[in-house]
C-alpha cells in the first residue's frame, strides 16, 4: 500500500496515533515506578517516625502514626549510646574499617602491580589461588578460625579482628586493580625505568596515581563491609572491650532486653551515619572507580 507523505492531513493522523500511543504507554511505566518509590521510601518514613516516639507511645499507636513531639529521640539516642557503649564499639569498628581496609586495598595494588608489571613467573595460577577464597561461603571459615584464634590466643584481640578482616578485604580488591593496573600502558613505567626510577616509585609515582578512582571505591566498599560485619565479630571478639558496633547493635535486641524498637532503631541510625557520610565526602571518587580505571 503506497503512502503519499505530501499529504499533511495524513501525516498529522500519522503523529496524533502515535502521541496517544506514547501518553498511553507512559501511564502504564508510572504505575509500577510509583510502586517502587513508594516500596523504597516506606521503611525510611518507619525509622523516622519511629525514633521520635516513647517506647509507651510506640506501643500505644500505630508503627507508621506520626510522633506527638520531637522532645524523644535525645532520650532514646541517651539510652542507645550507653547501654549498648556505643561509644567504644564505635571506636573499634572505626579502627578496623580505617586500618583494615587501607591495608588490605595497599595489599592487594603491589600484588596486582606484580602480576601485571614485572612478569612474575606463575602470576595467574597466584591470582587463582588468592580469589579461590571468595569462592566458598565465609560461614566455612568460621570454625578454623575460631579453633585456631583460641590455640594461638587471640581470640577477643583487636589484632585478631584486624587480620582476619584483612584477610578477608584482599581478594576482591586484587581481581578489580589486576584489571585496572593491566589497563595502564606499560610504557609509562618503562619510560620512567629509562630515567633511573626504582620499582617502588613507579609504583607509587606512576601507577598507583593513574588508578585513584578504583582505589578510593574499593577502599569505600572494603569499610563498608567491615563496618557491617557481624558474622566474624559475633564469633571472634564479643567481649565489651574489642566489640563491633554491629555486635554492640545486637545486644539491644537479644533475649534479655527490655528495650523498645524506638531504642534499637535509633542505634540503628546512629551506626550508619560514619559509612553514609564517608560515601557522600567521596562520592565523587567513588563514581569513577566504578569505571575500574578506564580513564
Amino acid at each position: 500500500m503506497a503512502v503519499d507523505i505530501t499529504n499533511r492531513q495524513f501525516i498529522a493522523q500519522l503523529i496524533e496515533k502515535e502521541r496517544r500511543e506514547h501518553r498511553s504507554g507512559g501511564r502504564w511505566v508510572i504505575v509500577p515506578i510509583v510502586a517502587m518509590i513508594i516500596a523504597y521510601l516506606t521503611p525510611l518514613y518507619y525509622l523516622f517516625v519511629t525514633i521520635f516516639k516513647t517506647s509507651q507511645e510506640y506501643a500505644r499507636k500505630g508503627v507508621l502514626e506520626l510522633p506527638d513531639s520531637l522532645a524523644p529521640i535525645v532520650d532514646n539516642v541517651v539510652q542507645a549510646w550507653t547501654i549498648a557503649n556505643m561509644g567504644q564499639a564505635s571506636l573499634n569498628s572505626f579502627s578496623y574499617a580505617v586500618i583494615g581496609a587501607a591495608i588490605a586495598v595497599g595489599i592487594a595494588a603491589a600484588a596486582a602491580y606484580g602480576m601485571t608489571r614485572l612478569n612474575l613467573i606463575g602470576a595467574n595460577g597466584w591470582f587463582m589461588l588468592i580469589f579461590t577464597g571468595t569462592l566458598f561461603p565465609f560461614q566455612m571459615y568460621l570454625v578454623p578460625l575460631l579453633f585456631g584464634y583460641q590455640r594461638v590466643g587471640i581470640i577477643n584481640s583487636w589484632g585478631g579482628m584486624l587480620l582476619v578482616y584483612v584477610a578477608l578485604c584482599i581478594p576482591f580488591p586484587l581481581l578489580v586493580l589486576r584489571n585496572a593496573f593491566s589497563g595502564i600502558t606499560k610504557e609509562v613505567d618503562e619510560a620512567a625505568r629509562i630515567e633511573g626510577a626504582s620499582e617502588w616509585r613507579v609504583f607509587t609515582s606512576m601507577i598507583l596515581p593513574n588508578a585513584t578512582g578504583p582505589l578510593i571505591a574499593l577502599y569505600l566498599l572494603q569499610f563498608t563491609f567491615i563496618w557491617n560485619d557481624l558474622l566474624f565479630s559475633s564469633i571472634l571478639a564479643n567481649g565489651i572491650e574489642v566489640r563491633s558496633i554491629m555486635v554492640a547493635l545486637q545486644s539491644l535486641q537479644g533475649t534479655y532486653s527490655t528495650l523498645g524498637p524506638n531504642v534499637v532503631i535509633t542505634a540503628t541510625l546512629i551506626s550508619s551515619i560514619p559509612t553514609v557520610l564517608l560515601f557522600v565526602a567521596l562520592r565523587k571518587y567513588f563514581m569513577a572507580g566504578l569505571q575500574l580505571g578506564s580513564k
